[in-house]
């Protein structure tokens, strides 16, 4: 029987909690990555795709339009937000082979390029897959790279995540793949909630926003109960600080007014309750908040630019 509920419902005071609910991150592995030798290059294209890897030994250099070249080196880990294209290379100077085109050319999933045995480079890598309903959620959460290298302990779950993934690597036993895979989701998770490094003064949304003392209790409130009919007023008063000062700073740290905000979240539980097919449409108006289905409808049609019926039809396989 389908459970009949909100994930925000479910959470404690946790917005992040709510946020991945809906976002399922799942990470599947590329065949386990690459192997180089020499001089080599490998280009990857623009995709916006949220890829991951690690260096098991050896290091290479990280290219990326108008960025500096990062020498990543054995331990180190990445997140990379395919926004712009990447390569890596053993050297700056050398002409990239096409990732696609070589695994397509190979008919192996493990790229293995360069020749000779000096400058081994042994490299994983993987992609990480999110609830499609949902999937813009995860687009102002990251920086387009996050960079650990093997000797920063600022993140020390992460590092303690990435030593227990590297010892399964090199030791598989019965279920390694599961448990790899899992490993690699709960360093996602636990670099979503880390503050450090990951929130710069730039950035906006939901972790920007959890990380400041009056956008952060303002954000659990609306989480905690997205039913109720908030106002700008009575969050200003629940944070302690005027009306006018609540919605300024509320807007240029979450990157939304505080009820637009909101409403925008009210339509990502519309929308994965829609897609779970758990409630119906009137049951999912009332829980986020809507006096009528037809209310709910309106302003589902007006956010994400067709109605709730529309919504679900297209999400099933055509005959």
């Amino acid at each position: 029987m389908r459970e009949k509920t909100l994930y925000s419902v479910q959470s404690v005071n946790d917005p992040l909690l709510d946020l991945i609910r809906l976002l399922r991150p799942r990470a599947a592995l590329f065949g386990g990555g690459l192997n180089a030798a020499g001089d080599w290059g490998v280009s990857f294209r623009m995709r916006n795709d949220l890829l991951f890897c690690w260096i098991e030994s050896g290091a290479c250099l990280l290219l990326r339009p108008n960025c500096a070249p990062l020498c990543i080196e054995q331990g180190d880990f990445l997140l990379i937000r395919t926004v712009t294209p990447f390569t890596l290379a053993s050297d700056a100077s050398v002409e990239p082979i096409d990732s696609e085109a070589a695994v397509a050319a190979n008919g192996d999933v493990r790229l293995r390029v360069g020749s000779g045995g000096d400058r081994r480079v042994v490299l994983h890598a993987g992609k990480f897959t999110f609830d499609t309903a949902n999937e813009d959620l995860l687009a102002p959460l990251l920086p387009s790279l996050v960079h650990l290298a093997a000797g920063d302990t600022s993140l020390g779950r992460v590092r303690a995540l990435l030593n227990l993934n590297e010892l399964e690597a090199r030791q598989p036993g019965p279920a390694s793949a599961f448990v790899i895979l899992r490993l690699v989701e709960l360093i996602l998770v636990e670099i979503l909630r880390s503050k450090r490094g990951l929130v710069d003064e730039a950035q906006t949304g939901l972790l920007a926003g959890l990380a400041d003392p009056v956008a952060g209790r303002a954000l659990i409130a609306m989480h905690r109960d997205v039913a109720h009919e908030w106002t700008v007023a009575e969050l200003a008063k629940l944070c302690g600080v005027s009306r006018s000062t609540f919605a300024a700073r509320f807007r240029s740290i979450v990157g939304a007014a505080p009820i637009d905000y909101l409403l925008a979240w009210r339509m990502a539980l519309a929308k994965d309750a829609l897609r779970r097919g758990a409630m119906t449409s009137s049951e999912i108006a009332f829980a986020i908040g809507f006096k009528s289905p037809s209310a709910f409808s309106t302003a589902f049609t007006r956010a994400i630019g067709c109605s709730p019926k529309s919504f679900v039809r297209a999400l099933q396989p055509s005959l």
